[in-house]
């Protein structure tokens, strides 16, 4: 197993080279090895699973936390792909399911083939009982635990709805370097790049509509201000009250709203820190919130574009500033998730209720680098390049956690929650493929996997829906790719392949500790040996927390 972890953190090293700017010598013949890095991993996970088994090991590997059964992935039923309106209406109607007690553990008696198959079942049965807005966030196995009811029928219907589902693929080609950001303002597309530019795109043709340029720093985040804000900053400026704007900001530590008609910048904020996530929230006079490099969040008035309020709320960068109402969450390099209060007050109108530190949310302290954040109720989904999803229960610091990837070498880079779907992005850093994963919300059954060919990493996702309901996404990362949900009894034939993995049909439970959640990729040699490239491997993970990791690379 230590073999297996140290080629897996030398691949997310060379994931993290890639997308550097400038290369060493040394780095690109490091990078030159990741084919033979990836063949050796994917023996040693061969032989490690067996033929009939595989280790669904998602966190130590020295407590193994439950071995499944390959299975077949069932046949999909016969339906058609609901809009995304039948899908939240459908999830609206179903309730949590009553969760079944937790059987007791058996003792070992020294053989007893029924002992064991007893074991097994009861292990199978065992459910999660956390639960999420009212919906448990556990799924019980599909083929396992039966479900009852109309609660049931549905849930069976909309996995296999999802199972049929067809999306046709367009490549949007003009950025010369990563996209770190993206967003949807009706039938546009915006999205920011480490080139520095904000390029808006009209979805139904698949073109570049706009290029805004002003920015000399990489493009990291983006926001959308309601159309009611939108309107009064049109009032203010003399422009047309359906214009809409979009809020950029950058590693040049400045803050644009841009104009989208015009293509204009008609506003700059300078920050005096790097721009590395803002958000806008919708209450009262409006209030933009960034995140800088260094740790800080600071509220901005959307009427006088005046800072209102600097707080040191974090000890490293700050990579996402989501807003629920007139709650913010905060979450940054280290791990820590912080939960504000917009008080409406002219100043200092943020109040922090609540903050979680790495230690609780299990996300710090390793080389994912990048903490993503996805609210819902009470309940906070947390992606931090890991094979799975955190959920941070934020009033209390619960947390349980969504398998995403059935391997520990899966990376998980964004969450996002629309239409009644969780959706996440997958990469498999041993093989090289990415996907997008479906789970219900907010029962969070896994439903489906979606993936393509020549699938890149994902780094930002965004979605929308048509007025007819239709899904429409974006992806963006080394490639921009706009999804356009097609109807499942067309003979229009889609350029996604759907697949269920049945492994992710449950999830690990309520978690006593963090000792497992620590990122256990050390590079200490097994053997004790001196081996100087593998030292060479070591003195780089020293910085892949630093300047080597997703996040430095992505602003360079």
């Amino acid at each position: 197993m230590g073999e297996v972890r140290k080629l897996q953190k030398k691949l997310r090293q060379i994931e993290n080279l890639e997308i550097k700017i400038s290369l060493t010598p040394e780095e690109r013949f490091k990078i030159s090895r990741k084919a033979e890095l990836r063949s050796r991993l994917a023996e040693l996970q061969l032989q490690l699973s067996g033929p009939q088994q595989t280790l669904g090991i998602v966190g130590d590997g020295k407590k193994e936390k439950m071995k499944r059964q390959v299975e077949d992935a069932p046949e999909a039923l016969p339906s058609q792909t609901p809009p995304a309106s039948k899908i939240l209406k459908g999830e609206e109607k179903s309730k949590a399911q009553t969760t079944p007690a937790p059987p007791a553990r058996q003792r070992e008696t020294g053989g007893g083939v029924e002992m064991a198959r007893q074991q097994e079942r009861t292990e199978m049965a065992r459910v999660s009982d956390q639960c999420m807005s009212g919906g448990c966030l556990a799924s019980a196995h599909l083929d396992t635990v039966p479900q009852q009811g109309q609660e049931g029928d549905e849930s069976i219907s909309l996995q296999a709805s999802w199972e049929k589902a067809k999306f046709r693929l367009r490549l949007l080609e003009g950025h010369s370097d990563i996209v770190t950001c993206a967003v949807a303002v009706d039938n546009l597309v915006v999205s920011g790049s480490r080139d520095t530019t904000v390029k808006v795109w009209h979805v139904p043709t698949a073109t570049e509509h706009k290029n805004l340029g002003g920015h000399t720093g990489g493009v990291t985040c983006l926001s959308t201000p309601p159309p009611e804000y939108c309107k009064k900053l049109a009032w203010v400026l003399s422009l047309s009250d359906k214009e809409r704007f979009i809020l950029s900001g950058s590693a040049d530590c400045y803050v644009k709203i841009w104009a989208l008609s015009i293509g204009q910048c008609v506003k700059s904020i300078y920050t005096f820190n790097s721009v590395t996530a803002l958000c806008f929230v919708p209450e009262d006079d409006g209030y933009i919130i960034t995140g800088s490099d260094g740790g800080k969040v600071q509220a901005w008035s959307w009427h006088t574009f005046e800072n209102c309020q600097s707080i040191n709320a974090h000890q490293e960068a700050v990579t996402c500033i989501q807003s629920q109402g007139p709650l913010v969450f905060s979450g940054s390099v280290e791990g820590g998730v912080s939960v504000w209060e917009n008080q409406r007050t002219g100043r200092d109108p943020l109040k922090l209720l609540h903050h979680w530190g790495g230690q609780v949310t299990g996300c710090g302290g390793g080389p994912g680098g990048r903490l993503t954040l996805s609210p819902r109720g009470d309940k906070v989904l947390l992606a931090y390049g890991q094979a799975w999803i955190k959920i941070l229960h934020w009033r209390t610091g619960m947390i349980s956690r969504l398998t995403n990837h059935s391997s520990i070498t899966g990376v998980t880079d964004c969450v996002h929650q629309t239409a009644g779907l969780l959706i996440s992005s997958c990469y498999d850093l041993a093989s090289g493929e990415s996907m997008l994963n479906l789970f219900s919300v907010p029962q969070c059954r896994y439903l489906a996997s979606l993936t393509w060919l020549q699938s890149s990493r994902i780094l930002c996702f965004a979605a929308w829906t048509t007025g007819s309901g239709d899904h429409r996404w974006v992806t963006g990362g080394r490639d921009l790719v706009v999804w356009e949900q097609l109807p499942s009894s067309g003979k229009q034939r889609g350029d996604v392949t759907v697949r269920r993995d049945s492994r992710l049909d449950r999830f690990l439970e309520s978690e006593g500790d963090t000792e497992d959640d620590e990122e256990t990729d050390d590079l200490d040699d097994d053997d004790g040996g001196g081996d100087d490239e593998e030292k060479d491997w070591q003195s780089d993970s020293a910085e892949d927390g630093r300047a080597g990791s997703w996040f430095r690379c992505a602003l360079q």
